[in-house]
């Protein structure tokens, strides 16, 4: 069954608290957000070796499979945003459809013991990237298709909101 595509504009939780998850950007230091991107993925390969994985709990929401797929596509995604930031001013993003991609991809299908690989080489990946973000990179800018506006600062905010929120959706803890 087809999942209706999520069209919330996420972009607020560069600003404020996530009730949802607990995520607060005022709360993110520069130095903890290779660790937190790291830690990510903390609890998914025990999340994925259960038998209810395929399994989705309502018609509106996506199987612990399917939530795994998407945040190590989301890992890539970003990393590929963060390594554009920092080499090139000023630089446009492709548009991402997270929804298509689900689609195209045929997460449900996807092999868990993959995903828990794959999804921890993108994680650390991602992690590196960022540990390599010097003092004066933080402001560097990024224009999403929409017309959004991030900072390498404000796309760590959104991405480590987005892998702690799907932690909570698949019954994890926002942050290990």
């Amino acid at each position: 069954m087809t999942i209706e595509p999520d069209t919330k504009d996420w972009t607020w939780v560069i600003e404020k608290p996530c009730n949802a998850c607990g995520f607060d950007p005022a709360r993110v230091r520069h130095e903890d957000i290779a660790a937190r991107i790291a830690a990510s993925v903390d609890g998914w390969a025990e999340r994925l070796a259960r038998p209810d994985v395929r399994s989705r709990p309502d018609d509106h929401t996506w199987s612990p499979l399917e939530y795994a797929c998407h945040v190590r596509d989301v890992h890539g995604v970003m990393t590929e945003r963060l390594d554009a930031m920092l080499r090139t001013q000023p630089v446009c993003f492709a548009d991402w459809d997270q929804d298509a991609a689900a689609v195209e991809a045929d997460y449900a299908a996807q092999n868990p013991d993959d995903v828990v690989e794959q999804l921890t080489a993108a994680a650390t990946g991602f992690a590196e990237l960022y540990r390599l973000v010097g003092d004066a990179d933080w402001g560097r800018e990024g224009l999403r298709g929409n017309g959004s506006i991030f900072t390498v600062e404000t796309l760590a905010y959104y991405a480590v909101h987005d892998l702690e929120h799907h932690r909570v959706d698949v019954g994890l803890p926002a942050r290990s």
